[in-house]
């Protein structure tokens, strides 16, 4: 046993690699030094850098001299060097215009949030991240935040069955919704009395119903 596991221990060590220093190469470089090891170079990020210059790499995950096994992939990220691209104004600009608007100065579409307004048109860039004409950004990318259509607010329809017309309709009112068309269950009324018990109601209670829709009444 003791034996087996010393055995194990130097396959597993053996298959081990140091991780080669790939910082201020380029993306060729590190990948020519890092295959002599056996290890595949991943180019992940971009980023402004006023120290190194543009196309060396700036970053490498994991750090020189680590110890990996022989296929462990390495992420780098490579310098765009200092920033020179100003950052345009896309505020109340739609989704898709603004995203035009960012590549065509040869930045990227970072995230998108969405937050609903009330009367507000939705699909609308309320604020950016990095702001307008802002300097020492790290990454090229610029983050949006857009309107969105608030949602329905919807009802649970409750039971009116046995309750007078004049109070469902002081409750309908309060909830935002609204009496439709009201007919008495032996013949047609134009105004039946707020008085009238309500038998039958549609839609039907336990539906969800959105605000301002109607409610429509048989009574007795």
């Amino acid at each position: 046993m003791v034996s087996a596991l010393t055995a194990m221990r130097f396959a597993i060590h053996v298959g081990e690699v140091a991780v080669p220093d790939l910082l201020d190469k380029t993306p060729a470089e590190a990948r020519a030094l890092a295959a002599t090891a056996g290890l595949p170079v991943d180019v992940e990020r971009q980023y402004y850098s006023n120290d190194i210059a543009a196309g060396k790499i700036l970053t490498q995950v994991p750090s020189a001299g680590t110890k990996v096994r022989r296929g462990w992939r390495l992420r780098v990220a490579v310098s765009l060097g200092p920033q020179r691209l100003a950052i345009p104004s896309v505020i109340g600009q739609t989704e898709r215009a603004a995203e035009m608007n960012i590549q065509r100065r040869g930045l990227e579409l970072g995230a998108i949030a969405e937050l609903p307004l009330p009367d507000t048109p939705a699909d609308q860039v309320i604020s950016q991240s990095p702001p307008p004409d802002a300097t020492g950004i790290s990454a090229p990318k610029i983050s949006l935040l857009l309107t969105a259509t608030p949602p329905t607010q919807a009802f649970v329809m409750p039971n009116f069955t046995g309750q007078p017309l004049g109070s469902v309709r002081l409750a309908l009112q309060d909830a935002g919704l609204r009496v439709g068309s009201v007919t008495l269950s032996s013949q047609p009324q134009p105004s039946p009395s707020s008085a009238a018990i309500i038998v039958s109601q549609s839609p039907p209670a336990g539906e969800k119903v959105p605000a301002g829709a109607a409610v429509n009444f048989e009574v007795r």
